[in-house]
């Protein structure tokens, strides 16, 4: 995790407004807004790297819920076009989602179905998607 938190942030793109990390607090609120339990990977990511904005993604973020990739929103969006509850979105593409399951394995949800790729974890996600995309 750390060495691919720190590729993550050296490609960090400057941004008028920065991004804000959120803390724990902050993620308990959103658990109980979302009514699940963040995986841990997901919840590292938010704590720590959630501020970086680099390429084409937007990965959720947990700090501001007024943002576009507030966790809760997206997630709501998401169960809405019937992506299964027991899935997290990391990620919207394309009317799709990147989404992360309770055991940490992270998926594409595309045109109502799972597809056949899997990342074995969130950071295995991250440096072969996001670092590429």
């Amino acid at each position: 995790m750390k060495e691919t938190l720190k590729k993550l942030r050296a490609h960090h793109q400057p941004v008028p407004v920065p991004l804000e990390l959120p803390d724990e607090d902050r993620l308990v609120e959103v658990e109980e807004e979302l009514l699940v339990s963040i995986p841990l990977d997901l919840r590292q990511f938010l704590l720590h790297g959630s501020d970086v904005v680099y390429g084409s993604l937007e990965p959720v973020t947990a700090a501001d819920p007024f943002s576009h990739t507030y966790l809760p929103e997206v997630a709501a969006q998401a169960w809405d076009v019937g992506m299964p509850r027991d899935l997290l979105p990391v990620c919207e593409i394309d009317g799709g989602y990147y989404c992360i399951n309770p055991d940490g394995e992270v998926a594409l949800w595309l045109d109502g179905e799972l597809t056949e790729g899997t990342w074995s974890d969130f950071w295995q996600w991250v440096r072969e998607v996001w670092l590429y995309s």
